[in-house]
């Protein structure tokens, strides 16, 4: 006849738990979500003009292709010893940590707690007898908890977490391929540099020369002192350039420097020879799949993605947090029955708590949650749209520049022809200094612009590279949280 009412009496028991349970996910109702809720739309490549397409190009190591060992040397130490690409590492490592820490919410905590006071009891405490009395309260209990996910709060925030470490990787490629393709672009500049200086040391020789010459035929009867003053004025003009080349390169040499995380001395003695690294041979169709192939909008895409767990994880909180705790250890009031059987004590059931009045807190912060959407949407679009403005300005730089460079070649050939032709003659007397100037003044300016020329049409490889991607390779992209 026992054993009917135990059953019995379990059974109210089951009932007065689940009552609670019921009655607070009807209040729960009462907090509503309606309304609130992100509004921005993700632009898709199509809709900018961009059709899927293969290759290669660029490569991971896309430097290698100048054939230039110290430049793969400067860009290896700058990848190693960059504090700003630092910086990037740690906020992964941080961003990894996060993770951890947000999946421990969803697995049982245990921990351990060893306490011992000396009080004084109140008379009209629970401990009655003992009232008026000191003690020593005395407990050892292994505490255990597990919040029971029923909503999904805790693993909506922990894919919000894998989102923001997927950004952080991506962001973390992102300034590597920022900071060895300024590490390229700062070495081009300096072989520009090294060369402009060639073509000063080369014109004031030649300037040196001439002034020379004309002082000899001054001296015999055959030009005029005004030629000598054209003549000298050249010298100092020539020297002045050179001095402020000389700074230039100095400071280009620091700047590399900086991007190596070194100190001056490191690129003090660099002489890059812009002759000899070679403009790249580009594919004939360039990948327009801008989306896996650039580190920044991998990472503002897992940006979205986490700020939509986000929204999702704030919806949850309107839902009531179930948890069971459990405790089992020794308790007792001084230290001959602390340990012992008699001191044994232990407890498990569950906790619920949930919120009913909270002056509109949670929907303020759900409402927050869907702008950070909006704003992570948005700029995803934006990070689209310039990406493609880059590469569009970047192809269309590097299409020209060849056509350039064959039109200064024809133009230097000819000027040097003609500037031949007029030292034959003037040597002959039969033309006079301003002419002889006005040629040599055309070749030399040539030969700067083949120097600047070359330099451009290396750095806009650069550019494109970078703009598109600089061989950066992801895994798929996430599908949009719904």
């Amino acid at each position: 006849m026992h054993k009917p009412t135990l059953i019995c009496a379990d059974g109210v028991r089951r009932a007065a738990l689940a009552l609670p349970l019921l009655a607070a996910v009807l209040l729960a109702g009462c907090a509503s979500t309606e309304g609130i809720a992100p509004t921005a739309h993700l632009t898709q490549p199509q809709q900018l003009g961009l059709q899927p397409a293969q290759s290669a190009f660029p490569k991971a190591d896309w430097w290698t292709a100048f054939h230039d060992p110290e430049l793969d040397r400067l860009i290896a130490t700058a990848l190693a010893d960059n504090p700003n690409l630092q910086v990037a590492q740690a906020r992964l490592a941080q961003a990894r940590a996060q993770v951890q820490g947000a999946d421990s919410a969803l697995k049982p905590q245990l921990g351990a707690a060893v306490s011992s006071t000396r009080q004084q009891f109140s008379n009209a405490s629970i401990y009655g007898p003992y009232g008026g009395n000191w003690y020593n309260d005395n407990s050892a209990l292994l505490q255990g908890s597990w919040e029971l996910d029923f909503f999904g709060k805790n693993r909506q925030t922990l894919q919000a977490a894998i989102g923001q470490a997927h950004a952080a990787a991506a962001q973390e490629q992102a300034a590597r391929v920022l900071l060895s393709a300024n590490v390229a672009s700062a070495y081009i500049n300096l072989a520009r540099l090294v060369s402009t200086e060639s073509v000063l040391q080369q014109t004031l020789a030649q300037r040196e020369k001439m002034l020379k010459l004309v002082r000899d035929r001054v001296k015999a009867g055959l030009e005029t002192t005004v030629q000598e003053k054209q003549a000298l004025t050249e010298v100092p003009q020539i020297r002045l350039l050179l001095d402020q080349t000389a700074v230039q390169l100095t400071q280009a040499r620091n700047l590399l420097a900086a991007l190596m995380g070194q100190g001056p001395q490191a690129t003090a003695a660099l002489r890059p020879q812009l002759a000899v690294l070679p403009t790249m041979t580009l594919p004939d169709t360039l990948p327009a799949a801008l989306i896996g192939r650039r580190a920044d909008i991998v990472a503002a895409r897992w940006q979205v993605q986490a700020a939509l767990h986000g929204v999702k994880a704030a919806r949850a909180a309107f839902y009531p947090d179930i948890n069971l705790t459990a405790f089992a250890g020794f308790s007792a009031l001084g230290f001959s029955q602390w340990l012992t059987g008699n001191g044994q004590t232990l407890g498990v059931g569950p906790a619920l708590t949930l919120p009913i009045f909270e002056g509109g807190a949670l929907r303020a912060q759900l409402r927050g949650k869907a702008a950070q959407a909006d704003a992570a949407i948005a700029q995803y679009n934006a990070t689209l749209v310039d990406a493609v403005h880059e590469v569009a300005d970047a192809i269309a730089a590097r299409q020209s520049i060849d056509q350039q460079i064959a039109q200064q070649q024809q133009a230097l050939a000819a000027a040097q022809d003609a500037m031949r032709l007029v030292d034959q003659r003037y040597k002959a007397g039969l033309s006079n200094y301003l002419t002889v100037l006005t040629v040599q003044s055309s070749v030399f300016k040539l030969q700067q612009a083949g120097v600047d020329l070359k330099a451009q049409a290396l750095a806009d490889d650069v550019a494109l590279i970078r703009a598109l991607g600089g061989g950066y390779t992801a895994p798929e992209l996430p599908a949009t949280a719904q």
